[in-house]
């Protein structure tokens, strides 16, 4: 969407502050024994008491609240009672939200507990990219730029970027125009942002793998190798100077 109004402005903080503070909440409760179902109804409890509803669950019929993904599962993970998180686990929340007819979407991937498998780098790139991106865009930049931005960062770790799931544009409905924002550099895209416009950023960093596979529930994204993936996503509003980060209730260093 493109913000035209103080009212839609607001409408979209509400929303976005909805989503951040239920992400936040949810990785602070977050410990091994728990089972990504109850960290889920935790977080659609969260979400509800601040009047929003889980956007997945609404537009698409998702069988969730939210999206949990773990390790080698890259995006849009099924809550299950029979999923147990585990000391070290890559997990990855994705929240989004309706309030009030207006959407915001945040993610973002964590080591739970101890960093028993070395993936602290690869979360840390993650974050680090997705900030340097967001700092480079403006109305009129080149959508293809900002991916490129985020492949060197990963490049530069030793790390590679998923090339099939991307960014998108938000507001009034969960996707949006542009519906292409990779996080590489893609020199077909010759899209530009547009000033005042709402817009998703997401980073997905590999430790090996280029492309991410159906798992075969209709839903989940897996790396085919046994790679693992961290992925972060603010939602944001274009401008003429730095964009206004609307999900920066998610204080998990991003």
């Amino acid at each position: 969407m493109s913000i035209t109004s103080q009212a839609e402005l607001a409408g979209m903080q509400r929303v976005s502050e909805a989503v951040g503070l239920t992400l936040k909440r949810m990785r602070e409760y977050a410990q091994p024994g728990m089972s990504t179902k109850e960290l889920d109804t935790y977080g659609g409890n969260i979400l509800k008491q601040l009047g929003a509803k889980s956007a997945p669950n609404v537009t698409y019929g998702f069988p969730g609240w939210t999206c949990i993904s773990l390790n080698h599962e890259i995006a849009h993970g099924i809550p299950s009672n029979k999923v147990i998180l585990k000391e070290g686990d890559l997990v990855n929340i994705d929240v989004s939200a309706e309030l009030d007819g207006y959407y915001a979407d945040n993610g973002g991937s964590f080591v739970l507990g101890q960093d028993l498998n070395g993936l602290q780098p690869l979360v840390a790139t993650s974050k680090r990219s997705l900030l340097k991106a967001i700092g480079q865009i403006r109305g009129g930049v080149k959508i293809a730029e900002i991916g490129r931005i985020i492949e060197l960062e990963a490049k530069k770790a030793g790390f590679k970027v998923i090339k099939n799931l991307v960014g998108h544009g938000v507001g009034r409905s969960l996707h949006e125009s542009p519906h292409q924002i990779p996080c590489y550099y893609d020199r077909t895209n010759l899209g530009r942002f547009k000033k005042n416009s709402v817009v998703a950023i997401e980073t997905f960093i590999s430790t090996k793998t280029s492309y991410a596979h159906e798992k075969g529930d209709g839903w989940t994204y897996i790396t085919p190798d046994g790679s693992f993936v961290a992925q972060h996503e603010h939602t944001i509003v274009v401008t003429d100077s730095h964009p206004i980060i609307l999900t920066a209730a998610n204080q998990i260093g991003i």
